[in-house]
């Protein structure tokens, strides 16, 4: 698909959750080349019941670890419907999902897209699972399962010029 039909997002890379140095070295890499968005994860209580419901509230402000072209606040799982605007106004058609929690953040982002008509695509080597399960492995499988398509690695990207890191 041509670069400009496609758009990265980043999903809840900050500096509240831990993410390896080296995904969001990859991350900052492809977001130079593709048109990228970024999420972040701010407390609001009234919005989203973290605290009471969890006992744990993600910070009340964030910035992304990684250059994005515009940047979305949620206060929960899915991210804004904007977003959805976002990519329709630009005519993206595949949205590839990289990011924190991939069993759950991800693949709520994921859900967002599919439903609003999207191709949405996960780069496993560029996301990180939860606490429950950091290999990302579980929210692979749950993406396969219902939206078909991961990409294991950078090659499978299709960009023609210098490779892309790949963490180790």
């Amino acid at each position: 698909m041509a670069p400009d039909r496609q758009a990265l997002l980043v999903v809840d890379v900050q500096a509240s959750f831990p993410v390896p140095e080296a995904i969001v070295a990859g991350i900052a890499a492809l977001s130079r080349r593709l048109h990228t968005v970024a999420t972040v994860e701010r407390h609001d209580e009234a919005v989203t019941p973290f605290a009471r419901q969890l006992g744990w509230t993600p910070p009340v402000d964030a910035t992304p670890l990684v250059p994005a072209d515009r940047v979305f606040v949620k206060h929960g799982y899915l991210p804004p419907p904007a977003l959805i605007d976002h990519f329709r106004v630009r005519g993206i058609e595949r949205v590839l999902v990289c990011g924190v929690q991939a069993e759950t953040c991800c693949l709520a982002a994921g859900f967002l897209l599919f439903d609003a008509g999207l191709h949405p695509t996960l780069l496993r080597w560029l996301s990180v699972g939860s606490s429950l399960d950091r290999s990302g492995a579980l929210g692979a499988a749950l993406w396969r399962h219902h939206f078909g398509s991961v990409l294991e690695e950078p090659d499978a990207l299709g960009l023609t010029s210098e490779p892309l890191p790949y963490p180790s």
